[in-house]
């Protein structure tokens, strides 16, 4: 990827890599989507106290969303999909069992940031950045002309709309899987007719007498 003004990412054949199977695997709004979150996250950790490795938040982040796909899709939630997918790709690669564990995390996390901002850095920046793009998490810390650098090279593409329409197919599809994350709320506000099981329901149906 060429160099936006006064953002320095690592350039590694490992990270060209995963933006190509990014980009011939997402719908174009989506692939931008996890660029300028990668983009928001090299901005975010500069001066972090804790500084992730550049290679493992690149392929953290470019390979996010991988779980959206028709190719990637399984029977978990989709960022465990996505989890599973990129560790697939990146056996065998030349990264050790921790770096791959971190990546499974990072990934497997980014929707759960009461677990993800408590975890390695790569983890941390990783949902930083994704929230960022997602929810404007963070954009103040993130200067002007930087943030205008990402978005004219990564449009937004109606973001918003496609996105939302990507994770209510899924609450359609797989409603099982939107319990305990992000998927349930767009259920039951955007999917007519949306159940899935609550922790609530779970526990009332425990086999137990007492």
């Amino acid at each position: 990827m060429k160099s936006l003004p006064g953002i320095q990412v690592a350039d590694t054949p490992l990270i060209r890599d995963a933006i190509d199977l990014a980009k011939s695997s997402l719908e174009p709004f989506l692939f931008n989507h996890v660029m300028r979150s990668w983009l928001f996250g090299v901005v975010l950790s500069e001066g972090a106290e804790r500084v992730p490795d550049p290679e493992l938040l690149a392929l953290s982040v470019v390979l996010h969303d991988l779980g959206l796909t028709d190719r990637y899709t399984a029977n978990d939630r989709f960022e465990v999909d996505g989890a599973n997918a990129a560790r697939v790709f990146l056996k065998d690669r030349g990264l050790s069992t921790q770096q791959l564990q971190v990546i499974w995390d990072a990934i497997a996390l980014h929707t759960t940031p009461t677990i993800a901002l408590h975890k390695e850095p790569e983890v941390v920046m990783a949902h930083s950045g994704i929230a960022a793009d997602v929810l404007g998490a963070g954009l103040d810390r993130i200067p002007q002309d930087k943030q205008c650098a990402i978005l004219s090279e990564f449009p937004r593409l109606a973001f918003k709309n496609r996105f939302q329409a990507s994770l209510c197919d899924i609450a359609r599809r797989k409603p099982a899987t939107c319990f305990d994350n992000i998927l349930r709320d767009f259920g039951t506000r955007y999917v007519k007719g949306f159940t899935a099981p609550s922790f609530a329901e779970l526990f009332e149906k425990a086999p137990f007498a007492e």
